[in-house]
């Protein structure tokens, strides 16, 4: 795109600018991360309190935050993407539908909450898109589908894009990583620190856990493996649960056995016989991201008498400043 075509670019609370050049096309997967500048305003607290805070609150995160999916994730005024996703996971792909397109929330809107509600009781998909709202398009496609389709709820979930169709199962599937992650902190073993058991992962050549490379910590490489975590080489992984995960041993495995077992989770569930386009064999992934803090403490111009936190960071693809801003904000 040249500087010309960014300049037409329209988008609303975005500004784009040109950094550099380059002769290669960027891709999907290319990027490295985002650097965030977020504004945390009406503190009430003096601006000495607040900086002391902070200050704590960085040194605590030395070594990085808990590697949690944000609440995006799964849907912040309908947390509902997981809830489909368990319900594909347990074969209940009409379940899954209905609830994608009709399970209402409080937090909506009056008129789509009494349009799903609608659809909800009463399943009449024909008078459902007389008042459904036009701008909620996948809705109305998966309904559309199932008006021409009757009973056809993995066709109409296909009506949708293949990246929305994969974001169900994985929403669920990062529901359950949040479960395993909090449950280890829970425990009070260490997220920045190996355990006989452990499964790692490698730093590459992009300074990105290598969720590929992964290794088995035993007493025999114990201190080595902790060598590495402590200088950011590598990272304590969870798993992404699916139809061949692979458990990490001793306590750290019991903690994610126990919490599959805990959700009732059946494995060969990810193989998804209705929709094995969706399968998935699962993966690890870093339970902790490194990131560097830069903040200032200053009064806050908009809300007299309090005080404003302007917080600076970075953070590798993947990972949500919805999580760093929590450990600052809770």
């Amino acid at each position: 795109m040249s500087e010309a075509e960014l300049a037409r670019v329209n988008l609303k609370d975005i500004e784009l600018k040109p950094i550099g050049r380059s002769n290669k096309k960027v891709s999907l997967g290319d990027l490295w991360g985002n650097r965030f500048k977020i504004t945390i305003r009406n503190v009430e607290l003096t601006p000495d309190e607040t900086r002391l805070r902070v200050e704590n609150i960085t040194k605590e995160l030395e070594h990085g935050a808990p590697n949690f999916f944000g609440v995006q994730r799964f849907g912040e005024n309908r947390p509902v993407t997981h809830v489909v996703g368990e319900a594909m996971l347990r074969g209940d792909i009409k379940e899954a539908a209905l609830t994608y397109i009709a399970r209402p929330f409080p937090e909506e809107n009056e008129e789509i909450r009494t349009a799903r509600q609608y659809i909800w009781e009463s399943g009449d998909f024909k008078e459902g898109l007389k008042i459904y709202p036009l701008h909620f398009q996948f809705e109305r496609a998966m309904m559309n589908h199932l008006i021409a389709h009757p009973d056809d709820y993995a066709g109409a979930f296909r009506a949708l894009s293949p990246k929305l169709m994969e974001l169900f199962l994985h929403a669920y599937q990062s529901y359950i990583f949040n479960r395993i992650l909090s449950r280890r902190i829970e425990s009070g073993m260490s997220i920045d620190e190996a355990f006989d058991g452990d499964i790692v992962c490698f730093k590459n050549e992009m300074g990105l856990p290598d969720h590929s490379r992964l290794q088995k910590v035993t007493f025999g490489n114990l201190d080595g493996i902790n060598n590495l975590v402590g200088r950011g080489r590598a990272f304590v992984t969870a798993p992404i649960v699916g139809y061949d995960t692979q458990f990490a041993q001793g306590a750290s495995g019991e903690i994610e056995r126990g919490m599959v077992a805990e959700l009732n989770v059946d494995l060969e569930g990810f193989k998804v016989p209705a929709m094995p386009e969706l399968s998935s064999k699962g993966l690890r992934r870093a339970v902790i991201v490194p990131f560097k803090a830069e903040f200032s403490v200053e009064e806050d111009e908009l809300n007299i008498g309090k005080t404003k936190v302007v917080l600076g960071f970075s953070l590798q693809k993947g990972s949500y400043a919805t999580t760093i801003l929590r450990e600052y904000m809770k």
